[in-house]
């Protein structure tokens, strides 16, 4: 996902805890046919997601170093927005052009192309373009009580991350999981979850407060029309 400098910010990184045995009454061939089909109905036929999250952030050692909770919402095809609300107040907004990362305490914006910023990111993932799964290959699926977990891995390591999985339950999006090239693994759990309700366009729309560092340059609209 979208990283910062830790010297001057708090990273931000999304993601629940995997590994697990899929029941053997359910046929494996079974199993991995659900969980493809599971992957390209969230990245292909929802508009929309919104819900509640709380992100764990687990080292090399097991050990949780940070707890983050907030919402998110995602707008397909494209955009974006998780908004930390404990224990600070942190915006990550995907706009379709570009990505935006607003730390309240910092009074500092982070701006990316968007194109650069979630190229081989889990992120790509849950802007759903039609083109997402071609940075991603599948890697198996697995059954824990009532969620179906898939794994998946970027072809392309240079974002960071080695391993994505995906839950669902009641084929909706519940968990995710993000392991990084440091050890270091995101655990995030989502609640209250609604799925294709329409939302509000301003949510994925970032304007810069006048009283805040800007690190980066934007990506301008090209013109259209004569």
């Amino acid at each position: 996902m979208l990283r910062r400098d830790k010297s001057r910010s708090r990273p931000i990184v999304f993601c629940v805890a995997a590994l697990i045995v899929a029941p053997e009454a359910i046929g494996q061939a079974d199993v991995q046919d659900a969980g493809k089909q599971l992957v390209d109905r969230f990245i292909f036929d929802v508009t929309t997601l919104q819900g509640r999250f709380r992100q764990s952030l687990i080292d090399a050692d097991g050990q949780v170093v940070e707890v983050n909770e907030g919402t998110l919402e995602i707008q397909r095809p494209g955009q974006f927005r998780w908004s930390y609300t404990e224990p600070y107040e942190q915006l990550l907004i995907a706009d379709g052009l570009n990505v935006w990362s607003y730390d309240v305490d910092l009074a500092q914006v982070t701006v990316k192309p968007q194109v650069d910023a979630l190229s081989n990111t889990p992120a790509l993932l849950l802007g759903g373009t039609a083109d997402a799964m071609d940075q991603f290959k599948y890697e198996s699926t697995v059954v824990e009580n009532d969620t179906t977990w898939v794994r998946l891995s970027p072809k392309n390591s240079d974002g960071g991350f080695h391993r994505i999985e995906l839950g669902f339950t009641a084929s909706v999006l519940s968990g995710m999981v993000f392991f990084d090239n440091l050890e270091q693994k995101t655990l995030v759990t989502l609640y209250d979850v609604k799925v294709d309700v329409p939302i509000d366009p301003a949510q994925f729309r970032f304007t810069v407060p006048g009283d805040v560092d800007v690190v980066g340059v934007a990506a301008v609209a090209e013109a259209t029309g004569p």
